[in-house]
């Protein structure tokens, strides 16, 4: 099934001008919530809307994640973007222009009541040098700036109010290409590095007071959350684990075993990760991914038989493994038994192309669909991951990148 848009509903929003564009949205039912972006009108529903955000050069497709349709197209964005989920369920960030700026993707819920709204770029805007990860753990949301060491924490909720949230600012040592996590005791994990290398991680209290530290990471990159609160980095040479006050390193099987970039899921002890052995290679396309056990340090390398990109991977709603691969299938893995038990064909074959920055096939997880976009066709894809079928195809009028989702 496809369902091809006939109309797009916005034109050239620019940053800070989502005001004119939300009042001019009607409904027929409104709603004067204290918790909107703007005071603009809403549409009641009977229950909550997930929506699906993806980026092209220039602006940002907001979609209904159920029909694939486009909701808004929201354009005059300049330069290369990155979209990361804002942690309230409503609201994504926009990564680019010198600042983490908030997108209201026009959904949410209060108590049992249920909205639909215009999306559009909001003024709330955290300014940052160079804007890089945005990590959401136990109700907080952390940004980190690459370009200033720049760290800041807000309660992800806070989002709803409508402007800008009161955050707490800590700054690494260093500048670095960093990322950095609050757990529930209020201690901060962050990366260590500098412009020329990164080494480890170091975790503060909430005063922020050195607990511990391990700098036997070199290239540290990514971060997910594991089961009991257990955080997780990549090393060149393998991870390194961080749970109850204690860091422990899990050596990869290679001398170089790269794991960069990783997929967590807070009730499963394992973590996926890809895997890399190539520290000379342009551009490495690896077949094998690596499942850590975070509990007994045991890494496993599962051979998919195809390459994949980061944004291959993604955990399902039992916390599988799921690893888009260049095949054009969903590759989906028992985390226990480490082996294959799914293969979903998707998109047509693909290669990873030389620059990170550039469009490739790209996966998102949520609500047990597999939202999975096809730069070659300008189309995305929702696969329910139950019956391991394309439920439906959505046609865009952009070349799709980056692709993330808000549950509403």
């Amino acid at each position: 099934m496809t369902i091809r848009s006939s109309r797009t509903l916005g034109a050239a929003v620019a940053l800070g001008t989502s005001a004119a564009l939300l009042a001019a949205c009607s409904s027929e039912s409104t709603s004067d919530s204290p918790t909107e972006t703007t005071t603009a009108a809403a549409q009641s529903n009977s229950a909550a809307t997930p929506r699906i955000a993806t980026s092209y050069d220039g602006g940002v497709l907001i979609l209904d994640a159920k029909t694939l349709e486009t909701v808004e197209d929201i354009s005059g964005i300049d330069g290369f973007t990155r979209l990361n989920p804002a942690g309230d369920g409503r609201h994504v960030f926009v990564s680019g222009s010198g600042a983490f700026t908030a997108l209201d993707a026009g959904t949410w819920t209060e108590g049992s009541e249920y909205y639909t709204s215009t999306p559009a770029l909001t003024d709330v805007k955290f300014d940052a040098t160079t804007p890089g990860h945005v990590v959401r753990h136990d109700g907080k949301t952390v940004l980190f700036d690459d370009g200033t060491g720049n760290v800041d924490v807000f309660e992800s909720a806070a989002l709803l109010e409508g402007s800008k949230p009161d955050s707490e600012r800590y700054t690494t040592p260093e500048a670095h290409h960093g990322v950095a996590v609050e757990l529930s005791d209020g201690s901060l994990l962050t990366t260590i590095g500098n412009e020329d290398e990164r080494t480890g991680i170091v975790v503060l209290d909430a005063d922020r007071k050195e607990i511990v530290r391990n700098e036997e990471c070199p290239g540290v990159h990514g971060e997910a959350v594991a089961a009991n609160e257990t955080v997780v980095v990549g090393c060149e040479d393998g991870l390194l684990i961080y749970r109850d006050g204690a860091i422990t390193k899990v050596q990869s099987p290679d001398a170089y075993g790269r794991i960069g970039n990783q997929a967590g899921d807070e009730d499963s002890p394992v973590l996926l990760g890809d895997y890399k052995v190539d520290p000379d290679a342009e551009l490495e396309r690896p077949t094998r991914v690596s499942l850590t056990d975070t509990v007994s340090g045991e890494l496993t390398l599962v051979d998919l038989g195809t390459s994949y990109t980061f944004r291959s991977l993604g955990r399902g709603p039992a916390g599988e493994a799921i690893v888009l691969g260049t095949d054009g299938a969903l590759h989906v893995i028992d985390v226990n038994t480490k082996a294959v038990t799914k293969t979903i064909p998707v998109v047509d074959a693909w290669e990873e192309p030389m620059k990170w920055q550039e469009p490739r096939p790209a996966l998102f997880v949520q609500d047990g669909t597999a939202y999975v976009s096809e730069p070659a066709t300008n189309e995305i894809h929702a696969v329910d991951l139950a019956t391991g079928t394309v439920a439906v195809t959505g046609q865009l009028d952009h070349t799709p990148n980056e692709l993330t989702g808000v549950t509403g």
